[in-house]
């Protein structure tokens, strides 16, 4: 146990580690800003399509991950290398220290893609890839531990081909980032909270901000901007992968979190964010999911119908009211008060937002193109892509 802590410290812990934080298309220079403003040097980060590298210590994979708000995961990369042939492969996989990296109780899946390269057969690379890190983990003298847990933490491998040069990285994630361990339940026409995070940042949202979600449904953008305004991080309240690393180093990550509590606001003093829908059973949901200390006070969750709602529903004060964003992610027959086309439900929204909205701040989402001809003025059209769909997001202050 010894020997492997001074490698894991020789090998791991001492050397710069190369990551990929993976985003949705669209979003990476909003990732980007983000690493940037966690303090990661400019020359470190190198935006790609689909997200950003950057290179740190292994503990800068924790920072990463605890507050990236626009990250789908967080890869570590372990190795690069040529393999044209598949014993060449299995070679150059069963040299890389398994041992350092992941536990011996571990279940563990891989990924494989592979594009303009000789080796292009998905499982039989998954195959070799695994009767290499046994090899490896034999050689090394680990055998797997007994099966002592109920369910197995998972590590995901990730490997990567393109023109015969393949990337092998660990996820230091586990379950995807949008999961912030907050919600427990769904909602019709849900967004994913990574997607909400980076509309919130295209729409100028800032920390403390009023901000109306009137078609709430799950509560997504209401959440997130709580978390937000109260600073709290997006990964505050759930774990990860990298915790089961033999290389983790709890007192590291315990030192981040506390860093971290010392920015969060315990409570606002009064709502800042006044969250609404027609469904009752989603506000209900909603209204559980928020009784933490460092939410509950930061929000209103009421059973309203959008299109009664008016400017004096909303205790904003007069100086604030500039600040002031409405978010809707409408669900077109659904949530609203009787079923209808989704274009005679867009074109009903817009006109609401027109004759009793003027002058505030919007981010309003469109499902499809043609829709966009019904749009208030004073808006600005981005098309972004969510769940395999490309809608579009209109953004600005209403004329």
């Amino acid at each position: 146990m010894i020997a492997i802590e001074k490698r894991i410290k020789r090998h791991i812990l001492s050397r710069p580690a190369s990551f990929f934080a993976s985003t949705a298309p669209g979003i990476e220079t909003l990732c980007h800003t983000e690493l940037l403003n966690l303090g990661f040097p400019a020359e470190s980060l190198i935006t790609e399509t689909g997200g950003v590298v950057f290179s740190g210590r292994v503990h800068d994979g924790y920072l990463a991950n605890l507050y990236l708000r626009t990250a789908n995961r967080i890869l570590m990369r372990m190795a690069v290398f040529s393999a044209t042939h598949f014993r060449g492969f299995e070679k150059h996989a069963a040299d890389l220290p398994w041992e350092l990296y992941l536990p011996s109780y571990a279940d563990c899946r891989i990924n494989v893609a592979s594009k303009k390269s000789r080796l292009f057969h998905s499982d039989a690379l998954a195959d070799r890839l695994n009767a290499a890190i046994a090899q490896r983990r034999q050689t090394a003298g680990i055998m797997p531990s007994p099966d002592v847990f109920d369910a197995k933490p998972l590590q995901r491998i990730f490997v990567r081909a393109q023109d015969d040069r393949f990337t092998i990285s660990l996820d230091s994630s586990g379950e995807l980032l949008h999961r912030r361990g907050i919600k427990t339940h769904a909602a019709i026409a849900p967004i994913r909270e990574t997607i909400a995070s980076a509309i919130l940042m295209l729409s100028g949202y800032r920390p403390g901000d009023p901000l109306v979600d009137p078609m709430c449904g799950a509560g997504t953008f209401s959440l997130e901007a709580a978390m937000i305004t109260n600073h709290i991080p997006a990964g505050w309240y759930r774990g990860f992968a990298f915790m089961e690393w033999p290389c983790f180093k709890e007192t590291r990550w315990r030192h981040l979190r506390r860093e971290a509590n010392k920015k969060m606001r315990d409570n606002a003093d009064h709502p800042l964010i006044f969250t609404s829908d027609i469904d009752p059973n989603a506000c209900r949901d909603l209204k559980n999911a928020v009784r933490r200390p460092e939410l509950e006070g930061t929000m209103t969750i009421s059973i309203r119908n959008f299109f009664d709602l008016t400017p004096a529903d909303f205790p904003i004060p007069a100086s604030r009211v500039m600040d002031a964003l409405m978010v809707i992610n409408p669900p077109y027959g659904r949530r609203l008060a009787a079923a209808s086309s989704e274009k005679q439900d867009f074109a009903a929204i817009c006109r609401k937002l027109t004759t009793d909205f003027k002058g505030w701040k919007v981010a309003l989402i469109a499902p499809e193109q043609h829709l966009l001809n019904h749009a208030p003025r004073g808006l600005t059209a981005r098309s972004f892509f969510h769940g395999g769909l490309r809608p579009y997001l209109l953004t600005g202050r209403i004329a």
